[in-house]
């Protein structure tokens, strides 16, 4: 018994050695298998991503027209304020003088420089009448030789005198009379000490709400420094710095969803009103504004907010995740699965959402392609197994891509 059991263990271990050279070869020679997408149609809406931030249409920057220290401030920040309410009072003693002083000279003039200068007009036209009257008896009395020439002559120069006395004294009385040069320009002069004066007072020109402020008693403030910002109300809108390459899909009247940082959870509507005219070299982005109506309560100036602007939709698309797309020189392409095998086909696409693309051309429902087309690069001919997986699965496991501006292009 003992010489056959040779035989049998031996055939038993060709038979295991078989085996196991069966399962490396076959192994070996699958194909491996990587993961695939099915194209399908499906609803596709394209959207510019980005942040920025909220704005008023009407803004003011408030300051001071004259150099002074402040002596009180009347609001602060969130504080609503009316037209002519005081914001601001500055020291004001050198103008006060100075108003003090241009008060007193018009009064001066009205109360003692023109009574005066009309008694010397009067006095100088009497003594004129009496030269004159001296005069005209000297010529009657030289004309009949009673008198020598000497003596009309002295009387002729006294007219003379008399007459250039009355010219001066009706000059000052006209400058100094009621409405005169003299009165206006003491009123002039009262009115820039009054102005002066009145820019010590610093207030608002308009209604609205005191965004800023930058100042407090005892500071030294000049012309050029800004005191308040306050905005007046009006439409309130979202600036928005945008990447240039998006510019070509961007419209007046785009429809827009907005997500303020602080209210992640209370989306509110907007609309693209204003696209820039330029570009900012600097950034290489365009600006962009949205207008928020109706006005969420929570919204405040400067919050941070994450647009979402449509620029496309498509109610059915043949649409793949981003992934699978070659881009190229010559335009997109995808590795297509065809009977096993990798076949590299080009594509043009059209519509392009943050995690999807719209296949205009070169691909039908039901074809299947590969993921991570870029970083595979398998050749032509190529044997694989598809695993297929969901391509909005594989959309929403793109990770946060909200908050990234992406290049979009609508064919």
């Amino acid at each position: 018994m003992k010489p056959a059991t040779f035989p049998v263990a031996r055939a038993v271990w060709w038979l295991v050695a078989i085996l196991l050279v069966g399962a490396v070869l076959y192994l070996w020679m699958r194909p491996a298998q990587l993961v695939a997408y099915q194209v399908e149609a499906a609803p596709l809406v394209q959207q510019v991503v980005a942040t920025g931030r909220v704005i008023s249409t009407s803004r003011t920057q408030v300051g001071s027209e004259i150099t002074a220290t402040v002596l009180e401030r009347h609001v602060r920040e969130g504080d609503r304020v009316q037209a002519g309410d005081l914001l601001v009072t500055l020291s004001a003693a050198d103008l006060q003088a100075a108003a003090r002083e241009a008060e007193a000279a018009l009064q001066q003039l009205r109360s003692s420089t023109r009574p005066q200068a009309q008694a010397r007009l009067r006095q100088a036209e009497a003594q004129l009448a009496q030269a004159t009257r001296e005069a005209e008896r000297r010529q009657d009395l030289f004309a009949r030789q009673l008198i020598a020439r000497e003596a009309l002559e002295q009387a002729q120069e006294a007219e003379a005198v008399a007459r250039a006395a009355f010219d001066a004294a009706e000059a000052t009385a006209a400058s100094a009379r009621a409405n005169g040069s003299e009165e206006l320009q003491l009123r002039e002069r009262l009115e820039a000490a009054r102005a002066q004066l009145s820019r010590t007072q610093i207030r608002a020109q308009r209604a609205g709400l005191v965004l800023t402020r930058d100042v407090e008693p005892g500071d030294l403030v000049q012309p050029g420094r800004v005191l308040f910002q306050i905005t007046h109300g009006g439409d309130t809108e979202i600036e928005v710095p945008i990447d240039e390459k998006n510019l070509a899909v961007l419209r007046e009247g785009q429809s827009a969803q907005c997500i303020a940082d602080a209210w992640p959870d209370q989306p509110f509507a907007a609309t693209v009103n204003y696209i820039a005219p330029g570009i900012d070299a600097g950034r290489g982005t365009v600006t962009v504004r949205l207008r928020v109506q109706p006005v969420p309560e929570f919204l405040r100036q400067d919050m941070t907010v994450t647009v979402n602007i449509e620029t496309g939709r498509r109610d059915r698309a043949l649409a793949l995740p981003n992934d699978a797309l070659l881009p190229g020189p010559d335009g997109s392409a995808v590795l297509a699965v065809v009977d096993g095998r990798v076949a590299r086909r080009p594509v043009q696409t059209g519509l392009r959402s943050v995690s999807m693309t719209e296949v205009v051309q070169g691909l039908a429902a039901g074809d299947v392609v590969l993921a991570d087309a870029a970083a595979r690069q398998l050749p032509d001919g190529t044997r694989v197994r598809a695993s297929l997986q969901d391509p909005k699965e594989a959309a929403a496991g793109t990770g946060d891509v909200s908050r990234r501006e992406l290049p979009v292009r609508l064919d």
